[in-house]
């Protein structure tokens, strides 16, 4: 039996990252080798000429489970109907620009996109920000979303939980394979936590393994927190296949309920959390998939009071760029 065709709209669609994503959803990658398709992408009116050569590359892949492709610039109406919302396009930070000026530039884009999705979306649609700084862009997006779930509001830090696996596959010698349970808290900024407190390395755990304590809490840490910089910095651009990696595995986590008993990172609203942050925060904490975009928050692990100072940081980090966007809140 075929099943119902599922919307998915991408925000962004000329850049970098949406060009290494868009072909992947519609093969199937994302929502399985069995989920007919259709693409809506949203981009600015000046980049619309390399969108078009970005559907003429989509349609000439004949992807069978492709079938419809629709792009324009009115989020209303590329938004209308979809049940998957990835934000992906955002303002970059320029030299000298303060975070400040980044978060107010970037919050009006999720206002008026938030207020789209809100008319137009299914009522039940899962948005993904990828766009940075994107816990405090998803903050803006839900607030002018208010008859949207906030629980259908996620931000990205699957790419910070992927970088913190490969750091401790590497360290161990293992496959990566190998490596369960490694938590990203916090916020998608320098001040983000991997957690390599309640890492598995096989059936041990990566304290087991991997004896050096400097390390883990330095260089492993410094690793994951300035990975993106650093690829920056070799490779002259931002690392988007890898942030399209990390889409395609955080939107599949939450489409698909985990069997393995494997835990993912996400950036989920933190009201009613069980570890005592901020209530009113996009906060990213280990999560547990239920299926059709349902997950909850795992509860009633224990925090070690070195990662315990960390998360604290990374809270009051996000409570400052709230606070520098109030005036876009609703």
């Amino acid at each position: 039996m075929t099943k119902k065709l599922k919307h998915v709209a991408v925000t962004g669609g000329a850049g970098q990252i949406s060009y290494n994503l868009l072909f992947r959803i519609a093969s199937g990658e994302m929502l399985g080798l069995d989920q007919p398709i259709a693409l809506h992408i949203l981009e600015v009116p000046d980049a619309l000429g390399a969108l078009s050569g970005v559907k003429m590359e989509l349609d000439d892949c004949a992807y069978p489970l492709l079938h419809e492709v629709h792009i324009g610039s009115d989020p209303y109406k590329i938004f209308e109907g979809v049940d998957y919302a990835i934000f992906v396009g955002a303002k970059p930070r320029g030299p000298g620009m303060e975070r400040a000026d980044l978060l107010a530039d970037n919050g009006k884009i999720f206002v008026d996109q938030g207020k789209a999705l809100n008319q137009v979306a299914s009522e039940d649609v899962l948005a993904f920000v990828v766009g940075n700084p994107c816990n405090t862009n998803c903050l803006v997006l839900k607030s002018h979303a208010p008859d949207i779930s906030p629980l259908r509001f996620h931000a990205m830090t699957r790419l910070d939980q992927n970088r913190a696996r490969f750091q401790l596959a590497a360290q161990a010698g293992v496959p990566i394979s190998e490596v369960t349970e490694t938590y990203i808290w916090g916020n998608h900024s320098a001040t983000q936590v991997p957690d390599f407190t309640h890492a598995k390395i096989g059936a041990r755990k990566a304290t087991e393994v991997i004896t050096d304590q400097s390390w883990l809490k330095g260089e492993f840490m410094t690793t994951v927190q300035k990975r993106g910089a650093e690829v920056i910095k070799a490779r002259g651009k931002s690392s988007a296949a890898s942030a399209a990696n990390a889409i395609i595995d955080g939107v599949r986590s939450l489409a698909h309920p985990d069997h393995t008993g494997e835990t993912f990172s996400s950036s989920v609203w933190s009201e009613n959390n069980p570890y005592g942050i901020d209530q009113g925060l996009f906060f990213s904490y280990p999560c547990k998939s239920l299926g059709q975009g349902e997950y909850r928050i795992i509860e009633g692990m224990e925090i070690s009071e070195f990662i315990e100072e960390k998360i604290r940081a990374s809270e009051r980090e996000l409570i400052e760029e709230r606070d520098a966007v109030r005036h876009l809140l609703p």
